[in-house]
């Protein structure tokens, strides 16, 4: 019985329990707890294929259960956030709403747009030859962080202005479109695998990382959606310089 197989299995799955218990603080609005265990499983999702490729054990059951658990951690998760998000604001009036095909039951629904272009990138990515080294369309976990930064960054803000973006409903429901349509856009985006420690090899992933860590320290919570636009703004930079 070799153990070693079981291993990348067994963090994938960890992975997949931290999503699970993502869902249960979302429910209670407890975002800060849901973007912790988002964390830790994306922290699991990048150490199973770390595993597998140290032990020489990848598989298709591995291919298979990492997108079934990001499909729960990294697509089901933002999309409950972002339900949640609207139901609150929607209907943060005071007035109780008893009729569920109200517009303010109906359209915190849409959220879950984010859930179904979460889906469709998954299983694009299975079966996508181009996406073995480099990305095409923001990966799921990176758009599951920017999702969940929002609460946090409505909670945490001294910005008037931001919070009045973030709590409108329609700058919400943009935000899902936007969301669900980076997932899937034909982008090339960079690896944040450093081929080595050489400055010629590697320069895009030291630049995005030193002006990430800026952004972090800058900015804080607040930081990391700028994070995220940074990546795909240096990619679109790249491509254009490479093409």
């Amino acid at each position: 019985m070799n153990i070693k197989a079981y291993i990348p299995n067994f963090i994938t799955l960890l992975n997949l329990l931290s999503g699970c218990f993502a869902l249960v603080f979302v429910a209670q609005n407890q975002f800060y707890y849901a973007f912790f265990f988002v964390s830790l499983g994306i922290f699991f999702d990048f150490f199973d294929g770390f595993f597998a490729r140290l032990f020489k054990v990848q598989s298709p059951l591995g291919v298979q259960l990492d997108s079934l658990a990001d499909m729960v951690t990294s697509g089901a998760v933002p999309g409950f956030v972002m339900y949640q998000l609207l139901f609150n604001y929607l209907n943060s009036g005071g007035v109780e709403v008893t009729n569920y095909m109200s517009l303010a039951y109906v359209l915190p629904l849409f959220g879950f747009v984010i859930t179904l272009g979460s889906c469709y990138r998954l299983a694009k990515f299975n079966i996508d030859t181009r996406q073995t080294d480099s990305f095409i369309g923001l990966p799921t976990p990176a758009n599951a962080l920017f999702i969940l930064s929002i609460p946090l960054i409505i909670d945490s803000t001294s910005i008037e202005g931001v919070r009045e973006l973030l709590t409108n409903p329609y700058v919400l429901m943009g935000i899902t479109i936007v969301s669900a349509y980076i997932l899937n856009a034909e982008i090339p985006l960079f690896s944040l695998k450093m081929k080595g420690f050489s400055w010629q090899k590697s320069k895009i992933q030291f630049i995005f990382l030193l002006l990430a860590m800026v952004l972090l320290v800058g900015f804080k919570i607040l930081g990391l959606p700028l994070v995220i636009l940074l990546y795909i703004l240096l990619s679109i930079v790249q491509n254009k310089m490479t093409a």
